[in-house]
């Protein structure tokens, strides 16, 4: 925080007198609001470093990570003093003084903090300065605790060894030296240079943590929990408060706030274009269906969406009127495997509807689901309730997100995926590896396929 004073105050003096060089027909602003500036350009950076964890024993995870953070840390800081000089009118404000100050703070600040990670990552770190971590587990846990440490940046840490749970002599582990069992534990943290202790012990291991935890406290040395619930293959899991009460919580999804913010802001504008054009082609295709069969221009049926929440699903009619009736007759010619109906011939389907599925034209009113909220642009396949009464567990967690008129099953060859488990494959991996960008991928797709008239019969 100090150099970083430091560095603030000796690029807001540099901006200043620089400015007077390239601006002299140029009113530039007086000495002492260049010093209220300066100052408070100082205290807003220090705020907003520690904001964005700059003042944190971890470091970022990247050299374009914090290289990229940097660059939000300052212009807010110059966004900030932009601002606060208009409201105290201060007169003239400079605009050149602001964008040489912007340019000698970020430059500065990537030299010093690219100065300070390659010093720390080249360096031999010594006992004085790194922080000693103790482990305490077995070794299946402490495997995967060893491999996060190692990933884990910071500005130095080491594990001096680890204590086996087990109650056995024990190998090392990961070339980090076995110190002992647990009855060990009150000698080797009197003994040794302990900074840090991790308890990772698994949950049908019975051992007093309290006691020694206690200790610990009592010692005034740190430790944390891996909670013995954790299961190290899941990724999903987060750490939340409940009015200080820590609890651990495994999501259904990796979606975050601002992934379902954009998510969101995707369905609206792509669905209120959609449903524009679903008001220009009505006419023409309800004219078509209704002169090529009897029944209504739309097919409404019910579905189930996210988590169990049933609604009904809007397409244009591609079947005979008693369409529902006859499918109990061709249940056994499904070409799926799994509780879910297609038959590429289906007789059920009229002329007019062939060419809507062909063209895709027919998914054009589930853009009204998707203004109503009942559906997403990009998400899994909405099935019936007919079909879910039939799922399995696992097959379950396809709908615990919304469903989407399109998905990553629509643009990977659906006509060729005929086992239903294949097709939940990849609703889940669509779920569990959800990425904004993924979204626009699968739209682009959809829309490639659709103009190919691929997968859709």
């Amino acid at each position: 925080m100090l150099v970083d004073s430091i560095v603030c105050i000796g690029s807001g003096f540099g901006a200043y007198f620089l400015s007077l060089e390239i601006s002299e027909n140029v009113l530039i602003m007086g000495w002492n609001d260049t010093i209220f500036c300066i100052l408070l350009a100082m205290f807003l950076n220090n705020y907003l470093m520690a904001k964005f964890k700059f003042y944190t024993e971890k470091r970022f995870s990247s050299y374009p990570a914090m290289a990229w953070f940097l660059f939000v840390v300052v212009s807010l800081n110059m966004l900030l003093l932009s601002s606060v000089s208009l409201l105290i009118n201060i007169s003239p404000f400079s605009r050149v003084f602001i964008t040489l100050y912007f340019a000698f703070l970020l430059v500065s600040f990537l030299i010093i903090r690219f100065s300070f990670y390659f010093y720390l990552d080249n360096r031999a770190l010594t006992d004085i300065n790194c922080r000693q971590i103790l482990l305490i587990g077995d070794s299946e846990r402490l495997t995967s605790v060893i491999d996060a440490l190692g990933r884990q940046p910071s500005w130095g840490h080491r594990i001096a060894g680890y204590i086996n749970i087990n109650g056995s002599p024990a190998a090392d582990i990961s070339g980090i030296k076995a110190l002992g069992t647990i009855d060990d534990f009150d000698r080797i943290i009197h003994e040794m240079q302990i900074d840090e202790i991790i308890f990772s012990i698994p949950r049908d291991f019975s051992i007093d943590l309290q006691k020694h935890i206690s200790k610990c406290s009592e010692m005034g040395m740190t430790f944390r929990i891996v909670p013995g619930l954790y299961d190290m293959e899941r990724q999903s899991f987060k750490v939340e408060n409940l009015q200080n009460i820590p609890t651990l919580a495994l999501y259904s999804s990796m979606v975050s706030a601002s992934g379902l913010f954009y998510k969101k802001l995707v369905d609206v504008v792509i669905g209120v274009v959609g449903f524009v054009i679903l008001l220009v082609m009505l006419p023409f295709m309800a004219l078509a269906i209704k002169l090529d069969s009897k029944g209504p221009v739309f097919f409404k049926q019910e579905r189930v969406g996210m988590n169990n929440r049933r609604f009904k699903l809007y397409k244009f009619r591609t079947m005979v009127q008693d369409a529902e009736a006859c499918k109990g007759e061709l249940l056994c010619k499904s070409e799926m495997n799994g509780p879910i109906f297609k038959m590429e011939d289906d007789p059920r389907i009229t002329k007019v509807g062939k060419f809507l599925r062909k063209t895709s034209l027919d998914e054009f009113p589930q853009f009204i689901n998707v203004l109503k909220g009942e559906m997403s642009i990009v998400g899994t396949r909405p099935p019936t309730p007919d079909e879910v009464a039939e799922y399995k567990d696992w097959h379950r967690r396809r709908i615990s997100m919304k469903p989407g008129i399109t998905g990553l099953w629509q643009v990977s060859g659906r006509n060729k995926i005929t086992d239903f488990d294949k097709i939940v494959g990849l609703d889940l991996a669509y779920i569990d590896n959800w990425r904004f960008y993924k979204d626009i991928l699968i739209i682009f797709k959809t829309v490639w396929v659709v103009l190919l008239r691929n997968g859709a019969k």
